[in-house]
């Protein structure tokens, strides 16, 4: 006899009390609320994802404002931001980084630069924050940078964000004919490096081209449909997600329904189920996009209601061990991965003071 739905909610309900959550993008910085209360507003703060049982959270840093609008500035100062903080992009990502380090200063979550991070945190049964950057522009054409991020903690940086910028062209509508620029080159040299990882998210054609084909960095997407089940502006085809799979990276599947096609929650799981046949179950996670200006779809209010997606993929017949891949083993299998190559990179730059150099064998 089936399951009934009241079983299924429960056996997906006791999954996420036990099962490692995790997810792959959230934007709750850019709204400068203090992650450590609970909020009525906003899908993410450490409250509500410990009752989710996210384990691990990957929050990113933004710095610029939507094609043909901008307004950051605006924006941040209307939430609260400090003045000198608004004043560039890099002023921007240190306010952010700066917070969540503040945020994760004791209390519920540690700030994870390292994989022993990971460890203590799930041994202390706290949540795990990861720091990205969604935008290369944020080091405003300074490669050293790069290094700076790396030492802050920094795990992966997406060249390109909304707006092409001088690294490379951007997946935006009609904003996307650029490839790798030189410059870009040069900071992706450097990332790899240092060890951080390369977020393809929202990469141009030309861009993801190019990505996909250097070995130097590691290549991974944090928040994705896939073009199959919905050829959107920012959606992979098949052919990146098993590049993305064949290089040992993982691909974090969007709620946002722009992206799915449908306000279903459902729809949701469509696309993880062809992400999972196209790239392998150990290549695919969630990408959520909390926080991120998108609406989420029918049914899913806030982090909390995560276990219903959960409950979906239980009701379509998945093996629980696929599930928990896909719920977080899969995104913590490769965040361990790249911390441990921040980690690794930078014991060997600090011998002499040398910068890192980058090892062409390394097969990314």
């Amino acid at each position: 006899m089936s399951p009934t739905d009241t079983e299924i909610a429960e056996e997906a309900r006791a999954l996420h009390r036990t099962a490692y959550v995790a997810d792959a993008h959230a934007d709750a910085l850019l709204w400068n609320r203090d992650l450590r209360v609970r909020h009525r507003r906003g899908h993410v703060d450490f409250v509500r994802l410990a009752e989710a049982g996210v384990r691990l959270q990957v929050f990113t840093v933004v710095s610029r404002g939507f094609p043909f609008i901008g307004g950051f500035p605006a924006f941040a100062l209307a939430h609260g931001w400090p003045l000198d903080a608004v004043r560039s992009p890099w002023t921007r990502t240190l306010f952010q980084i700066d917070r969540m380090t503040r945020a994760c200063d004791g209390g519920p979550a540690v700030l994870a630069r390292r994989p022993v991070d990971l460890a203590v945190a799930e041994r202390e049964g706290r949540l795990a924050c990861v720091l990205g950057i969604e935008g290369g522009h944020a080091i405003e054409g300074q490669v050293e940078r790069v290094g700076e991020l790396a030492r802050q903690g920094v795990a992966f940086m997406g060249l390109t964000h909304l707006v092409p910028n001088e690294l490379g062209g951007s997946s935006f509508p009609f904003r996307g004919r650029r490839g790798l620029t030189a410059l870009g080159a040069r900071v992706l040299e450097a990332m790899a490096a240092h060890g951080l990882a390369v977020d393809v998210a929202h990469a141009s054609r030309r861009l993801l081209a190019a990505l996909l084909e250097q070995r130097e960095a590691r290549v991974f997407c944090s928040h994705t449909g896939v073009a199959a089940l919905g050829p959107r502006w920012r959606n992979l085809d098949d052919a990146a997600l098993r590049r993305i799979a064949d290089r040992g990276g993982v691909v974090g599947i969007i709620f946002g329904t722009p992206y799915l096609g449908s306000r279903r929650l459902e729809a949701v799981a469509d696309h993880l189920e062809h992400a999972v046949r196209v790239a392998g179950e150990e290549a695919v996670c969630l990408g959520s996009d909390f926080d991120g200006l998108v609406p989420l779809p029918a049914g899913m209010r806030d982090v909390t209601d995560l276990w219903k997606l959960t409950a979906i993929l239980l009701q379509r017949g998945h093996p629980r061990a696929r599930v928990e891949r896909i719920l977080g083993l899969n995104l913590r299998r490769f965040l361990t991965e790249v911390l441990g190559e921040l980690e690794r990179r930078s014991a060997r730059g600090d011998e002499g003071g040398a910068e890192p150099r980058l090892d062409r064998r390394r097969p990314g």
